[in-house]
Formats: structure tokens, C-alpha cells, sequence
């Protein structure tokens, strides 16, 4: 005996209007690595995540597909996912300003690798920094945050009906420029101390004029760095904390309009 397996129009609509959504978070959240490997890994991505949204999927009331009105929606509901992605996109983006701040008066620039993600020439220190920005965002549980952002936006704002208004881009542009503000937070200790460094080596230099300090300072500069960014890195897990809530209060407060 066969059974027939049928779906309801509406629920079809429904998966691809979630999907819409899901697929614009996933194409702007820059996890480490996930840019660098294989395309289906991100389609079965996105398709997981739809499928455990399942029991908030919209249901529109339709007699008939009809290509044009659909293609509207799915417009809008990748256009909301787009952006959820750029603000979270902003708050990783936050320690890399913090490592470019640093790189290049701490003589870090010098050295440069491979970025897997993107096989674009970078720094080794920011490298290390996008490691570590992936890392605290999911040690800090913002990954379920933005999964949970996905499911409070299918009920507060249904399907198809998401524009972008001015108040969103005005929020949205708030938190680009958390992107400095995070970034001078994160490096302003390190900046203080090379700022010492060179004040010290300008005076020194002035009282012994026989010594040659400039070819000193480069190597002073980068052994001194190091130790005190890794006795500063503790600090790194709250002001990350606190501009991901940010972040994340002022999509909720999206949410709400």
C-alpha cells in the first residue's frame, strides 16, 4: 500500500520565505573558516536552522502559487535577514578594527599570512583576531542570540511585510560605528603604552644623542607588546559581552516598530 506524502501550499510558501530570512543571516555572519569551506556546508545550514523554526513558520493564506507576489516576499524577508547579518557582522568586526589599531604601532603589521576565509594577504594579529572574535561569539552564546532574534521576527513581523524604514538604517548605522568605539576600547591600553615608549625613547634620545635609538625602539616595541596584550586579553570577554547586548537590543527594539 503507498501513501502519497502532500503538502499544504501554505506550508510551502512558509519554508521558503523562512529560508529567504535564514539565508541572508547566514551570507553576512562572519563565522571564522565558514566563508572558506564547501558551499553545501552553508546550504545545510541554513537549511537545519529552518527546519528547527518550524513551529513559528508563517502561514499565508493563498489559493494559488503565483511567481510574482512570492518573489516580493522572499525580497523582503532576505532583505530583514541581511540586516540581522551586518549588525552582527559589525560586532566581530569590532576586534579587528582593535587589531589594525594595534598592528601597526606595536610593528605587528610587518607580519602577514594567509587569511583562510578570504586568501587575501593579512596580518598575523588579525588574524588571531578573527580566530578570537569567532571564538567569543560562541563561547558567549551569541549564536543562539541570533537564532532567537529569527524566531521572535517571524511572529512580530510576518512574512512578506518587512521594509526598510528610516529608523532601521539609522539604528543599523549606530552600530557601524560601534565598530571604533569597541575598536578603541580593545587597543587603547596598548596604544597608551607605545605612546610611553616613544615619549621615553624621544627624551632619552635628547639627553644621550651619541645613542641610536631608533633602531632599538622597533624591537623594544614589539617584545614589550606582547606580554602586555596577553596580560590585557582578559578584558576582551566583557567589552565584547557588552557590544554584542548592544547589538542585540537594538534589534530586538527592531523587532518591536
Amino acid at each position: 500500500m503507498h501513501a502519497d506524502v502532500t503538502f499544504k501550499l501554505s506550508t510551502i510558501y512558509g519554508f521558503l520565505l523562512v529560508l529567504a530570512r535564514v539565508s541572508g543571516v547566514i551570507a553576512f555572519v562572519p563565522i571564522p573558516g565558514f566563508s572558506a569551506g564547501p558551499e553545501i556546508s552553508r546550504v545545510v545550514l541554513a537549511l537545519a536552522l529552518t527546519v528547527a523554526l518550524v513551529p513559528v513558520w508563517p502561514t499565508p493564506q493563498v489559493a494559488s502559487f503565483a511567481l510574482g507576489p512570492m518573489l516580493g516576499w522572499m525580497a523582503a524577508e532576505a532583505a530583514f535577514g541581511l540586516t540581522i547579518g551586518v549588525a552582527v557582522a559589525f560586532l566581530l568586526e569590532g576586534v579587528q578594527m582593535a587589531a589594525q589599531l594595534i598592528g601597526l604601532p606595536a610593528g605587528y603589521s610587518f607580519a602577514s599570512t594567509i587569511d583562510p576565509s578570504t586568501q587575501a594577504d593579512t596580518t598575523s594579529l588579525q588574524l588571531m583576531a578573527q580566530l578570537m572574535a569567532g571564538c567569543l561569539f560562541l563561547a558567549l552564546g551569541f549564536d543562539r542570540q541570533v537564532i532567537h532574534v529569527l524566531a521572535r521576527s517571524l511572529e512580530s513581523i510576518p512574512a512578506g511585510t518587512y521594509s526598510l524604514a528610516h529608523s532601521s538604517v539609522e539604528a543599523i548605522a549606530r552600530l557601524g560605528s560601534g565598530i571604533f568605539s569597541t575598536g578603541f576600547q580593545l587597543a587603547i591600553p596598548v596604544l597608551a603604552l607605545m605612546l610611553l615608549l616613544d615619549v621615553a625613547f624621544a627624551v632619552l634620545g635628547r639627553l644621550q644623542t651619541q645613542l641610536q635609538l631608533l633602531s632599538l625602539s622597533f624591537s623594544v616595541k614589539m617584545l614589550v607588546a606582547l606580554p602586555f596584550l596577553a596580560g590585557i586579553l582578559s578584558s576582551y570577554p566583557v567589552i565584547f559581552k557588552k557590544a554584542g547586548e548592544m547589538t542585540f537590543t537594538t534589534l530586538a527594539r527592531l523587532l518591536n516598530h
